[in-house]
């Protein structure tokens, strides 16, 4: 049975970078990911890409070496860089290559998304309500699950703080200046419960990273990360997901929980085992829901977990370790990836100034519109 690691891992700083388009980002993560293996662009084989608004993933391929390798854009969202993980997985376990490319990047105005109902299969009526604006959709599901399972607006406050924490600590983090609770809870409130500093920013990046087969690997003799477990689940009937026109009164299991139960499968490990996480974090109140719906406690624990500091830097489950979404923005395309390549860092001990100690198995988890996950578990 063929094993697949990470051997390779570039990121460009998120932010806003007015003098960069995002295909530069893009081409910025791979050369650093290709310098990071010691390979040559020549050697790679396949690639996979994903980017939202800054045009195709394919367009590195004229700045980088016109080769004739295979090359799949990728478009899925939020999930669309783990989803090119999970394909350049399938390419290499499938035998047909042994190394090969994923990237993400993207670069997106100042502002809120823009979905449109009419792309999603919704009536326009819904985005006449302002649901399409997931601000307020979020902040209405985070509602309904405080007031379910007893979890206060200061629990959402701590999560943003420990973010803006750990962002300083991050090279590549947008938000690397700390914000007291008290600064947070005391921002312009947004969508109720959800003030300013508990939501991230549409922001900037690129990141990049090379899979290789374990032969290959010790072929090149190179070292890496082996990928444990990786899958995408969508929703099924009576979830409740961003876009949902509605809740339905027998609740089904979220796409989260049935991507989190597949890749524990195939890992062959339980939520007990990862040592680190790096979990969805657009807003606060889905750091606290994705907690439970990961398997890392159950619905409710969050607010003692939270007011202990186990999600700290230094807790029981450290958790968003270079700040997340929350510090570092969210470039839709190099998002999921920035997840990995923190994970690929903490397993690696190159995480400086935020490494969690004796770190052998991290857990990622991205979630995209409307109503899909994607999981990854690296083992050192």
């Amino acid at each position: 049975m063929t094993d697949i690691h990470i051997v390779g891992a570039g990121i460009h700083t998120f932010g806003r970078h007015d003098d960069l388009t995002g295909l530069d980002q893009g081409v910025f993560a791979v050369r650093q990911a290709l310098a990071d293996a010691g390979l040559d662009w020549s050697d790679i084989q396949f690639g996979f890409g994903g980017s939202e608004a800054a045009g195709n993933a394919d367009a590195v391929m004229p700045r980088l070496g016109l080769t004739g390798m295979q090359f799949i854009n990728v478009k899925n969202g939020c999930a669309a860089g783990g989803s090119a993980l999970l394909s350049g997985y399938w390419a290499i376990k499938s035998g047909e290559f042994d190394l090969g490319v994923v990237v993400g990047f993207d670069k997106h105005p100042r502002g809120a998304f823009n979905a449109m109902p009419a792309d999603w299969g919704l009536p326009e009526w819904y985005g006449e309500l302002g649901l399409m604006l997931t601000t307020q959709f979020f902040a209405n599901k985070i509602t309904r699950y405080m007031g379910l399972h007893g979890i206060s607006p200061v629990t959402l406050g701590r999560v943003a703080e420990k973010a803006f924490e750990n962002g300083v600590r991050a090279p590549h983090a947008w938000r690397r200046k700390a914000i007291s609770l008290q600064a947070i809870m005391d921002s312009r409130m947004i969508s109720d419960p959800l003030t300013q500093y508990m939501f991230c920013s549409p922001a900037e990046g690129g990141v990049a990273l090379i899979l290789a087969s374990d032969r290959k690997m010790r072929e090149l003799g190179l070292s890496g990360p082996k990928v444990r477990g990786a899958a995408v689940r969508t929703r099924v009937p009576g979830s409740f997901e961003v876009f949902s026109p509605s809740l339905d009164v027998e609740r089904g299991p979220s796409p989260t929980q049935l991507a989190a139960k597949a890749a524990y499968d195939m890992a062959g490990v339980g939520p007990d085992e990862i040592d680190v996480a790096q979990i969805q974090d657009t807003e606060s109140g889905a750091e606290i829901m994705h907690m439970a719906e990961n398997g890392f406690c159950q619905d409710g624990e969050q607010e003692r977990l939270v007011a202990d500091g186990a999600t700290r830097l230094g807790g029981r489950l450290p958790i968003n370790t270079d700040g997340g979404c929350l510090a570092c923005g969210e470039p839709i395309g190099a998002s999921g990836l920035r997840q990995v390549h923190e994970n690929v860092q903490q397993l690696r001990g190159r995480a400086e100034g935020r490494q969690t100690p004796d770190a052998r198995l991290a857990y990622s988890q991205v979630y995209g519109a409307p109503g899909l996950s994607a999981v990854v578990i690296l083992e050192a």
